[in-house]
């Protein structure tokens, strides 16, 4: 059986059997929740996920919740083999966990919300599909971890667009997993300190640092995050999956080991009063700002 969270190539039918269906698709589907619009092009097999969870796609437990219902539903369609991650809000990606969830709430909300967050990435990280990340925004935090995740990311070429994980800023530690997830993408060293000091790359400063694997303008985003999409898929889907799988099973399987030990570290963690005051200082800050 698949252990919880992580979908496996023994969960799924094989990319190679889907030659044996008898009618051909429709050329494109589309489903839509209320923060995330999905395109499935059945022509080619590839299908594109849009935030689009005003102000600043901040990931919520009800954003979170439709992002890995919306993977599910791609990762066990048989006419789709890929997918691309980007915004449909102007200037940025995603602003990352919604603070609002982690201030102010019980510790039944705390486990919930975060046995969400783990969701999210069990199934991103772990994915069948190949998944690129069109990054047309700044992604702090949670939406850097987004784009980490995927197999490639490219970040449009705007030095006012940034990328990391900037949580020592707020005062809290990103989980063993997010450091995993960095390490495995840019090497220990400029991990350790972008983490120590909560750092926010510019585009080309992540390009340089490896966090990112390229730089296009804006309006041809879509367009190379396609042509990627291509080449990653003209390989046969059974050599590239067991190959991703090899990769990244350590990595899965440790959080899938303490993902119990991860939630009640997380609620302790967040219920604290002093990390409950730097949360609520961070929110007036942004209140100040929009004002």
């Amino acid at each position: 059986p698949c252990p919880p969270g992580v979908l496996s190539l023994r969960c799924r039918p094989p990319s190679w059997h889907r030659a044996a269906r008898q009618l051909p698709p429709a050329p494109c589907r589309a489903f839509s929740n209320n923060k995330i619009q999905v395109d499935l092009d059945e022509s080619s097999g590839v299908a594109t996920m849009k935030f689009k969870s005003p102000p600043v796609n901040s990931l919520s437990l009800e954003f979170l919740t439709e992002f890995s219902i919306s993977l599910e539903k791609l990762e066990n369609d048989r006419a789709c083999r890929g997918v691309i991650i980007t915004s449909a809000i102007p200037k940025i990606f995603s602003s990352g966990l919604d603070i609002m969830e982690m201030c102010g709430k019980n510790v039944e909300h705390y486990g919930e919300f975060w046995r969400a967050v783990q969701e999210m990435w069990l199934r991103l990280y772990g994915s069948n599909m190949v998944t690129v990340a069109a990054v047309n925004g700044s992604s702090p935090a949670g939406g850097c971890l987004i784009a980490l995740s995927c197999d490639y990311r490219i970040m449009a070429e705007n030095p006012k667009f940034s990328i990391g994980l900037n949580e020592a800023q707020l005062g809290i530690v990103a989980p063993f997993w997010f450091k995993d997830t960095f390490v495995n993408v840019v090497g220990h060293r400029i991990a350790e300190r972008s983490l120590q000091l909560g750092s926010l790359h510019p585009a080309p400063e992540a390009l340089q640092l490896g966090l990112v694997d390229e730089l296009v303008p804006e309006e041809k985003l879509l367009e190379k995050a396609s042509a990627v999409m291509a080449r990653w898929l003209a390989l046969p889907d059974h050599a590239r999956q067991l190959t991703k799988s090899m990769m990244r099973k350590a990595v899965l399987d440790r959080l899938v080991t303490h993902r119990e030990e991860d939630i009640k570290y997380f609620i302790n963690f967040i219920s604290k009063e002093s990390i409950q005051k730097s949360l609520r200082m961070y929110m007036e800050m942004l209140k100040k700002k929009k004002s």
